[in-house]
This record gives structure tokens, sequence and C-alpha cells, in this order.
């Protein structure tokens, strides 16, 4: 299965955006040019085609919660206002199918109306609903994953990979465990919750090696320069001050540079190493949604470890079949993606003239090839747009 093609329409600076996705999407731009908006209607459009659209669910999500009136774009070359939001996704399972879903925002409460939705197999409609049908349908509800019109077909794959779409932006205190993460969702939070114990859950020994996932810890602590090892105990006072608040299981490292016994957690250790283990943990983890999106990939990174760690984290992602959408600032992070491979998509986003939000994927052409300089320059030298001009 494979997703060819999501578009949006109307909703906050995506007056009119499509574009066609790869397994590992990385979002470059100025602030403030739509890259976390990006990241929000493709979870409005999961929400929409998997349950429904209020402010529990965008939560839930990790979407930020405007006023009604802010969802919708409010450009002002608009000649007037759109009614709906609108958006889709295409994709090709054996077959192409498409899936598209007009939305009104709320009103009296906090609920998204459904004007309509459906989708079409090869370009024929095999299911679709508006507010003018005369059935009896609740219209805060979608229905293209209950109605039983559909029951059986694969068309539903898309619904069941897509329905536990988040956007994770971890924190540096939930991360050590010492404020309760806000988004609490199976494995691990959109906060970095709960990562003690999604860690725990793939850490192995075997053959006398440990093993995070699919990955030696021997190679995860090349990237982790100072640790010697981790595990995953309980708090301790050996490890953690009494006055420390903390979860039931915590990170454990060994200092190569310490002696064996001066162990601590995370709440003492450097927040890079932590940033590392959720990264990896979500990208291996077996209960880690299908297509999830990851804002500020490079938080708390170092250039060279933000390379490093994206060169390894989108192999996980094309091993498990996952999607991934990520934004960046860091022009290292780009060093770190191989875009010879069609599954790794790079895209800028800018605002044009109107202050409309547009992308553009950047592709690896033979003139840039032949530069000899890495992607990070020619992102840094405006070759690739995605920058703002402030001088």
């Amino acid at each position: 299965m494979t997703i060819t093609e999501i578009n949006v329409k109307n909703f906050k600076s995506l007056y009119d955006v499509s574009f066609q996705p790869g397994k590992v999407n990385v979002f470059i731009g100025a602030n403030g040019s739509g890259k976390s908006t990006i990241l929000e209607a493709i979870g409005i459009l999961s929400a929409a085609m998997t349950d429904r659209v209020n402010n529990n669910v965008l939560q839930r999500k990790g979407i930020r919660l405007s006023t009604s009136s802010l969802y919708k774009s409010k450009f002002k070359t608009m000649k007037r206002e759109g009614l709906t939001v609108d958006m889709g996704i295409q994709w090709v399972d054996e077959e192409k199918y498409d899936y598209t879903v007009h939305l009104t925002t709320p009103t009296d409460d906090d609920a998204w109306k459904y004007h309509s939705e459906s989708v079409n197999q090869e370009g024929n409609l095999l299911w679709g609903r508006s507010n003018r049908s005369f059935a009896l349908l609740n219209h805060n509800i979608g229905y293209f994953m209950v109605t039983e019109t559909l029951n059986g077909h694969r068309c539903r794959k898309m619904g069941q990979y897509i329905e536990k779409y988040g956007i994770y932006q971890p924190d540096t205190p939930t991360l050590r465990g010492i404020v309760a993460d806000t988004t609490q969702v199976s494995p691990i939070g959109l906060n970095g919750g709960r990562m003690a114990d999604a860690l725990k859950e793939i850490l192995k020994s075997t053959d006398g090696d440990m093993k995070l996932g699919t990955l030696y810890v021997e190679d995860i602590l090349d990237m982790i320069d100072w640790a010697s090892g981790f595990d995953i105990t309980a708090p301790k006072k050996a490890n953690l001050n009494p006055g420390v608040p903390s979860t039931r299981q915590v990170i454990e490292f060994k200092d190569r540079f310490l002696k064996a016994n001066a162990t601590f957690t995370g709440y003492d250790a450097s927040e890079g190493a932590l940033y590392v283990l959720f990264m990896l943990c979500l990208a291996m983890h077996p209960e880690s949604p299908s297509m999830f999106a990851i804002d500020s990939f490079d938080h708390a990174l170092n250039p060279r470890l933000a390379k490093r760690l994206t060169e390894i984290f989108s192999q996980l992602m094309l091993e498990s079949h996952r999607t991934v959408f990520m934004t960046t600032h860091n022009p290292l992070v780009l060093d770190g993606l191989d875009l010879c491979n069609d599954d790794i998509r790079l895209f800028a986003v800018s605002r044009n003239k109107d202050g409309y939000a547009v992308l553009n994927r950047i592709q690896v052409s033979k003139e840039l090839l032949e530069s000899g300089q890495p992607l990070s320059r020619l992102w840094i030298n405006g070759r690739l747009g995605g920058v703002p001009e402030l001088i």
C-alpha cells in the first residue's frame, strides 16, 4: 500500500496544497512558513477518516486547538471565505483509491461537521454521503470505517494504517520523567512519557548481546559517546535523589569515564541521549503508529548527531514500512537523507506573495550532485529554498 498524494484546501495557511509523500518526508522552511500546519492537517485528515473531529480527538493527536474561525484560511486576497475545510488522500493498494472529506468548523460546540465524504476506486464512486443524504446520519461522525457498505473492503486498510497518527514533540522534562505527559498514547506519549517502559519492552539479550529492537546497544552507544551502557530499572537512592519526582521505571546510564557503581538516571543525563533513545524507540517499537509525525526532529541534537540519527532513523522507518512526516531547522539533518532513494523525500515550505503556503519537493538533480556541496550547505546558501531572506 502506497500513499500517492495528500490534498488540503482552506486550512489555515494551506489555502490549496497538494504533495506526493514518500515513506520518510522532511519539511524545511522558515519559521511560520506552515511546516507544523502540514502535520496538523494530516492529523485532521486522519481523525476525519477514522473517527470524528473534535477537541478531544485533536488533542489526542497533538494538534493545537484554535478558535473555530482560525481553522479556515482568511487571506486578504480571498474574494470570499471558503465554506468548508477540504482534505483528501490518494493511495494504491493493487488498485487506485482516493478518499475526500469536506468539513465545516465548529459553531455551537467543538464538533466539526461532515459536509460530505466519499471514496473512489479507480475513479469510480465506491461509497459516499453528504449532508443532503436522505439517510439519518450523524454529521459529527465519519462513516468511512463504520458504514456497512465497505465491510470487508480492502480500502479500509488505509483507515487502519493512519488511525493512530499523532504529532510527536518530545520535551526534556517529560523525557526525564519529572512531569507527566499531557498526551498518553501507546507505546510512548507524544511528549515522551512512558519512555522507560517502552524501551524495556524492546530491550532484549540476544546470544549474550543486548539489543534494542533490531539494533545492537553497542551501535546505539556510538551515538552517545560518553555512555558505556544503559538499562531500565526502578528508581533508588543510589541513582536518583528522593526529592525528584519519578516514574515507576527509569533509564539508568553508565558513564565510561566514571566508576562502575556511579550510575545515574535520565534526570542527570544529557538531553541529547534521551532524544536519541526516544526516536529509536518510536521507530522500532511494534506498537508505534504505522504513520506519525515529529515536529522539530533535530531538537536537542548537535549537528553531527542529528545527521547520524537521521540516517539510522530513516532506514528503520523503511524497514518497518511506516510513514513519517518530520520538520527540521538543522541543515545537518539533510545530510543524513538519501535523496536518491525515492521513498525518502524532502520538501521546502514557503509563503508566496499572498501568504499562501507553498510546497516544493527538492529532488537531487545532476547539477546538485556535481556541485560538490552537501545538502546542508546548499540549503544555507539558498539553493534549495525554504530559508528566509534576512539580509
